[in-house]
């Protein structure tokens, strides 16, 4: 069985996707009717405006009585507003929040009012999805160091460069973040993080030193669809993911542990 944990749908005709003005190849409807993987999903949100995130949801509540494999949604919530949270609480579609907050300025995961809602994400028992890029780690390391009763999913690895610039950084700073036990990993989205050219032994290395820092029983498979069809393939990542758990137990990776994480 397979649970992928990071799959996005989204329709420009429903809701406004403003990150699409420039992603002209992503810029039409990618929908559960058009997803690939035939596998039950964890839904994240897909970066609609703000104020869009409600009708996100209702609509991707509808898709899922007509296909039960959608588990649920990671949705999109303000984090630094006190009433964003407890709307969520006891909505069992709703199995995590996310915030993107890749391309906020620095010291912006140390804020008073942000990390007060991830700390309440933790007392209503849901997890929290960080995007963040590379040089956020150590902020990220900060941040559940201050919510230690929150469970926090590292999205996409902390979106390194695979063998590219900054990569020693990268692993030091993983190291710290992983012996948060609280901290997650999801093994997705280093297809369209990594250089035109590059072999593919490269990038399962850098799965792999998730799984050995974090251990797989603290690592989810992730697809990133449909962003990841900007590089790659479905089945072709999912078979590096597997080339990579070569040696690991594949289960809790594959399927496990995503359930524990947002539906148990």
């Amino acid at each position: 069985m397979i649970l992928d944990s990071h799959v996005h749908f989204w329709d420009p005709r429903r809701l406004r996707y403003p990150w699409l003005d420039d992603v002209t190849r992503l810029n039409r409807p990618f929908t559960p009717a058009d997803f690939p993987g035939g596998h039950e999903v964890i839904v994240v949100e897909g970066g609609r405006t703000p104020a869009g995130a409600g009708a996100e949801i209702a609509w991707l509540r509808t898709e899922t009585a007509l296909r039960p494999w959608i588990r649920g949604i990671v949705a999109h919530a303000d984090l630094g507003n006190p009433t964003a949270v407890p709307r969520y609480a006891g909505d069992p579609f709703v199995v995590g929040v996310r915030h993107n907050v890749q391309d906020e300025a620095p010291g912006f995961l140390e804020g008073r009012d942000f990390r007060a809602g991830v700390r309440l994400l933790g007392e209503v028992g849901l997890p929290f999805d960080a995007c963040v890029r590379a040089h956020q780690l150590p902020e990220l390391a900060a941040l559940a160091e201050a919510c230690p009763r929150t469970t926090i999913v590292l999205d996409h690895l902390g979106k390194p460069s695979p063998g590219g610039p900054g990569y020693r950084g990268w692993r030091q700073d993983l190291r710290r973040l992983a012996r948060n036990p609280a901290v997650r990993c999801k093994l997705s989205g280093l297809a369209t993080e990594t250089a035109p050219g590059t072999a593919p032994s490269v990038v399962v290395d850098t799965l792999r030193e998730a799984l050995d820092v974090f251990g797989p029983d603290r690592c989810l498979y992730g697809s990133d669809w449909p962003v990841m069809t900007l590089a790659t393939g479905y089945d072709a990542w999912l078979d590096l993911v597997r080339t990579a758990l070569d040696g690991y137990p594949a289960e809790p990776v594959l399927h496990g542990n995503a359930e524990k994480i947002y539906l148990g």
